[in-house]
């Protein structure tokens, strides 16, 4: 089940220049940043507001540090659109959780993958 977490950006602006982008935080660890013992980071999949893609990365990484998070990468997957374009199957569930971000100009963490060093 998706772990779904939410912080405010910043105040409100108007939705119709704000766009959602799909953004591919990794992070590394940090005291207290609440991964699980033993993880080595994660991957957090991130729906985040902005007037560009520049600033949803910003904003994310700012909460991110914000929550004791240590990013290290960001990749971005583009708005909805953009990935509908590309052929992407995007479930009505991650649809609802980008168009809450929207609504409130924030960050949703909609996923987080632990990773484990096997050796």
């Amino acid at each position: 089940m998706a772990h779904v977490a939410r912080a405010r950006s910043r105040m409100a602006k108007e939705n119709s220049k704000q766009r959602v982008y799909t953004l591919l935080v990794e992070v590394g660890r940090k005291d207290g940043d609440g991964l699980p013992k033993g993880a080595t980071g994660a991957a957090l999949m991130c729906y985040a507001s902005g007037v560009d893609e520049a600033e949803a990365v910003r904003e994310t990484v700012a909460i991110l540090k914000q929550a004791d998070m240590a990013p290290l990468d960001v990749s971005g997957y583009g708005t909805l659109e953009e990935r509908l374009k590309e052929g992407h199957d995007i479930p009505e569930s991650e649809r609802e959780m980008m168009q809450r971000a929207l609504e409130e100009n924030s960050v949703i963490v909609a996923q987080m993958t632990p990773f484990f060093d096997k050796s």
